[in-house]
């Protein structure tokens, strides 16, 4: 993917920008090379589908986001995007995508202090469950999984269907 200096530029300033309280850059910076790794190998696996939002005019990435079956493993916008109402445009898309996996449910995984992406994702009606995990990097904060049910390639918020 060309396109991957760019994403992980992208992915870059908004970890840094959102995510410095849970990985202090000073302590533990940014793990470029790990991730692009993982993003190569993520990029050419056949489970995966990569995908970047981009503006109309053909300008910079503005988001990026991966999914593998029912699962977002991925999901981010540049900065300059944020507060803008792209999230919700392109996490639209992105349920769409997960329903087609056909399991009656979708999941990901955010931070348990990433407190803004936590709010997002309860607005568009994911909920928390009870798994836990830790991140692989260091200093290995705490994952919380969330859940959506799938109803009809649409999301269900709060579990019921209409």
């Amino acid at each position: 993917m060309a396109d991957l200096p760019e994403l992980l530029d992208v992915q870059e300033e908004g970890a840094k920008a959102g995510l410095g309280h849970i990985f202090p850059q000073e302590v533990h910076p940014f793990p470029r090379s790990r991730l692009e790794a993982r993003w190569a190998s993520e990029i050419t696996g056949r489970d995966v589908q990569v995908h970047v939002a981009v503006r109309r005019d053909g300008g910079p990435i503005e988001g990026f986001a991966a999914v593998r079956g029912n699962e977002l493993l991925h999901f981010g916008l540049a900065v300059s995007a944020w507060g803008t109402g792209l999230a919700a445009a392109v996490h639209a898309e992105l349920v769409d995508l997960l329903a087609a996996s056909g399991e009656p449910s979708a999941r990901l995984r955010v931070f348990e202090e990433n407190r803004r992406a936590r709010r997002f994702y309860e607005k568009m009606g994911w909920m928390a469950t009870e798994e836990r995990s830790r991140s692989t990097f260091p200093p290995y904060p705490v994952l919380i999984e969330y859940e959506m049910e799938l109803t009809d390639g649409r999301a269900s918020a709060g579990g019921t269907s209409s």
